[in-house]
């Protein structure tokens, strides 16, 4: 059993049903100052948010640092064995042009991989009840529940709206759920592990700008690496110069095996592109002829020029999540379907999920899913005889501060931790 240290109150072997405990004195200003979080700390979704808030990522970056790794390796074997020779021997523009190159690949990649990607925020447990009592008065028999989709017309054309029960919302057109990061992402394209996160409508342009400088820098240096070792290879060999070059003929291997999925990757976007649609859209099959005969793509503009101009020229949407601002202290946000109580809310004090001594009384966690998040912390009373009369102490925790409400029961003694939304009323 482990045993924590209770700082915030102690519950002693009460004298009977009217005990109450001594409410403590609520935090000082300046402590609640010091507690004050902002919004991403709280966030619902499963990201990585850096800078306080102004850079955000996917949680899973690990195949991120292995492109950036293979990115800079390769750039960094090239300018420090190939340039030098290929600039003697042919013309300075050859480490100008790779440089440029490398560059805007860079800035690409991480603005595809720190951008919000359009992910559009949770309702709030208001704007839920309400459509859930929409959804309930919009009919349906008695034997099943009402259906949770709704259709629109675009363009002429039917999209169906589909109920998200993670965001407690239905998911405007083009928007899906992504369950790598668990947020719903606006004109959600694909979750690319290889960038770290989510490509939507606010980062696909840097991620097809992206691939398509990627193909060319690759391209670039392929080319720039059997020029130099078919330049040396006149006087002493192809095998010789291997040998004297080793580091020439690595990247040599790297852009072979890699030359050809990433100019396979671009056409494929080029292609999505100019037809606009998403990576979804189009492996789903969503305006094939295959699900309809008279099946059109309605957000196409029959205009390879005005798609990719609306694509990736279009105007930068705004964020739709509020990342820096400050949190209500007592607010509480809902994650991956846990419930998580901001710091505020928290007892200064080591509690153990499983159990704790407290003079001489056994604490136990139980977990109350109710609509106002409470937690219900019960002490059974080791010291008091099996035949008298305990005490259940039930109090409202705001932050800093126990109060107690009622003392009721027999044998036992609870503490119900509750922390309550600014729009719900507490009880105990």
């Amino acid at each position: 059993m482990n045993v924590c240290e209770y700082r915030q109150i102690a519950l002693g072997p009460g004298p009977g049903p009217g005990a109450v405990s001594q409410a403590l004195p609520p935090a000082s200003g300046k402590q609640q100052q010091q507690r004050r979080r902002r919004k991403w700390e709280s966030f619902a979704g499963k990201n990585r948010f850096f800078c306080d808030g102004r850079l955000i990522s996917g949680r899973q970056s690990g195949a991120f640092y292995l492109t950036l790794g293979l990115i800079v390796a390769t750039s960094g074997l090239f300018f420090g064995f190939d340039c030098p020779y290929l600039t003697e021997n042919l013309t300075l523009a050859i480490p100008i042009i790779a440089g440029l190159l490398f560059v805007f690949v860079l800035s690409t990649l991480l603005h595809t991989t720190f951008t919000d990607p359009g992910i559009l925020p949770r309702a709030t447990p208001d704007e839920a009840a309400n459509l859930e009592k929409q959804i309930d008065n919009s009919g349906g028999s008695g034997y099943r529940p009402p259906p949770r989709t709704k259709e629109v017309l675009i363009n002429g054309q039917t999209v169906k709206l589909k109920y998200c029960f993670s965001c407690k919302m239905f998911r405007p057109p083009r928007t899906s759920h992504c369950s790598l990061c668990d947020n719903c992402v606006e004109r959600f394209d694909h979750h690319c592990p290889w960038v770290g996160n989510c490509v939507g409508k606010r980062n696909y342009r840097f991620f097809y700008m992206f691939l398509l400088s990627l193909s060319f820098l690759t391209a670039f240096i392929f080319a720039c690496v059997i020029t130099h070792l078919a330049l040396r290879s006149q006087n002493v060999g192809l095998l010789n110069t291997l040998q004297e070059t080793p580091a020439s003929a690595l990247e040599l291997v790297v852009c072979f095996f890699s030359v050809w999925s990433i100019l396979g990757l671009s056409g494929f976007h080029t292609y999505l592109v100019a037809s606009n649609l998403t990576t979804n859209e189009d492996i789903k099959g969503a305006w094939s002829s295959k699900h309809s005969d008279d099946s059109t793509n309605p957000y196409s503009y029959n205009s390879i020029f005005t798609n990719c101009c609306a694509v990736l020229c279009g105007p930068m949407p705004p964020s739709l999540i509020d990342r820096r601002g400050f949190l209500d202290p007592d607010t509480i946000q809902q994650s991956g379907g846990q419930h998580n109580i901001t710091q505020e809310a928290k007892m200064e004090a080591n509690l153990c999920d499983q159990g704790l001594n407290v003079q001489g009384s056994m604490l136990f966690y139980q977990s109350v899913p109710t609509s106002l998040y409470q937690t219900s912390l019960c002490f059974v009373n080791k010291t008091m005889p099996e035949k008298s009369d305990g005490a259940v102490i039930c109090a409202i925790v705001p932050p800093g501060y126990f109060k107690s409400a009622y003392s009721q029961g027999k044998g036992t003694k609870q503490l119900i931790f509750q922390a309550t939304r600014t729009v719900s009323s507490p009880s105990a």
